[in-house]
């Protein structure tokens, strides 16, 4: 009996120590109808790979700038998590207040580091003072999707597919007059002014310069403009994204212009029709270059524990490379920022699924999503959201007028000296 009971004792310590020694961290990241799927996978892979560490999911953020609020109230409150997804355009703000730490020390550790499959164009994404605090998970860029159903009531195939935004708004006639209620849907309100920046990009111009707001130039004018033919010439429905994709999948819209990334929730809610992916129309021309969208892990820990800060690397190392990255392609439509889960894990891949190479293709057009600079980034945004709201509802017409006031307000609220 006495053998027994110290058996037993000893089995009970074990069990302790063991559950003494497996660390605790804590993640936290933004859209749950994109990503849920993709960590669901990624999860028993890193448990299996690593079961003396438990990552801890918070609540999701609704946005990237709801992803940036909340880190920023939770800096002031002491209540970060370990680590945390932040889009690419949302970094810098972390950095310069000092609440993300630089990845550096421990990428020195790793000898193996570059052969995991980042390359320099990737890390630049997330690299602020010649230091790496941010590793990108996801890249998007914007496409467009097509119901070839109904693109063939305007007498188009996958041959002939606009490429212009004069053609979008020529199809968007043939579609009303074959009955088509909403031939398209324009994504005007994702997130950070994206597609803002898609038309400024297009014609190779960036929407911000230093503090300088640039739409006040002629590329400028021209980006307002063509969202307002599109809107007008499509009577576009003010629809948001969650409706938008409920009515694609119905079969209700044609065209739908919207980032790669939404890809697999496309397809999983897709009806009853043929899908194709398409590159984004340009203006006059092809795009002469693309904001890229997606986001980066960044290590916002407050621990002093050495052993958690590394746990913490541990995660944010394997969701960004390999296996885990990979998953980012098979289960959303974004690509991984990463050379070796494109190059060598998703080798077949976009062969299978084409739908899903539309992106990859237009990777030669990568340019910088932008951050507005100073305190008030977030603010800007808000203000440009507005404004181009405006457009759709037909609360604004005079594009030069709008131009004149978003420029004047935005430059306002960025820092002085500009």
């Amino acid at each position: 009996m006495r053998l027994l009971t110290t058996t037993m004792a000893l089995v009970l310590a074990a069990g302790a120590a063991s559950a003494e020694d497996k660390i605790t961290i804590e993640f936290a990241y933004p859209y749950s109808h994109l990503f849920d799927v993709t960590y669901q996978k990624i999860l028993p892979m890193f448990e299996a790979a690593h079961p003396n560490i438990e990552v801890q999911f918070r609540a999701t953020y609704e946005s990237y700038e709801d992803g940036t609020n909340t880190i920023l109230r939770e800096a002031v409150a002491g209540t970060l998590p370990d680590v945390t997804m932040q889009g690419l355009n949302r970094q810098a703000i972390l950095v310069e207040k000092g609440i993300a730490k630089s990845l550096e020390p421990f990428i020195a550790e790793e000898p193996d580091f570059a052969r995991e499959g980042y390359h320099q164009a990737m890390l630049d994404l997330g690299t602020f003072q010649n230091r790496v605090y941010g590793l990108p998970f996801s890249i998007s860029l914007p496409v467009g999707y097509y119901n070839m159903d109904l693109m063939a009531k305007a007498g188009l195939d996958e041959s002939n597919l606009p490429t212009t935004w004069a053609e979008v708004v020529a199809t968007c006639e043939k579609l009303r007059e074959a009955g088509v209620d909403n031939p398209v849907f324009w994504g005007w309100n994702i997130t950070g002014n994206w597609f803002l920046q898609a038309l400024m990009w297009s014609q190779d111009k960036p929407t911000v310069m230093g503090a300088d707001f640039t739409l006040d130039e002629p590329q400028g004018l021209t980006a307002l403009s063509t969202m307002h033919d599109i809107f007008r010439g499509c009577e576009m429905q003010n629809l948001e994204w969650k409706a938008a994709l409920a009515s694609f999948s119905a079969g209700e819209i044609a065209m739908m212009y919207w980032s790669t990334s939404a890809l697999g929730a496309v397809e999983r809610a897709q009806g009853d029709f043929a899908l194709k992916t398409n590159e984004f129309p340009g203006i006059e021309r092809a795009p002469r270059g693309l904001p890229a969208g997606g986001n980066a892990a960044m290590l916002v820990s407050t621990s002093e524990d050495p052993a958690e800060l590394e746990a913490a690397w541990t995660w944010l190392k394997f969701i960004t490379s390999g296996e885990g990255a990979a998953e980012v392609a098979r289960t959303t439509g974004y690509m991984p920022p990463n050379k070796a889960a494109n190059e060598i894990i998703l080798k077949d891949f976009y062969t299978q699924f084409p739908n899903k190479e539309t992106a990859v293709r237009q990777l030669p057009l990568l340019r910088e999503w932008q951050a507005y600079p100073g305190d008030n980034g977030l603010a800007v945004t808000q203000v440009i959201y507005d404004g181009l709201e405006g457009i759709v509802t037909g609360e604004h017409d005079d594009m030069e007028s709008l131009q004149e006031d978003l420029t004047e307000e935005v430059q306002d609220l960025l820092p002085s000296g500009s």
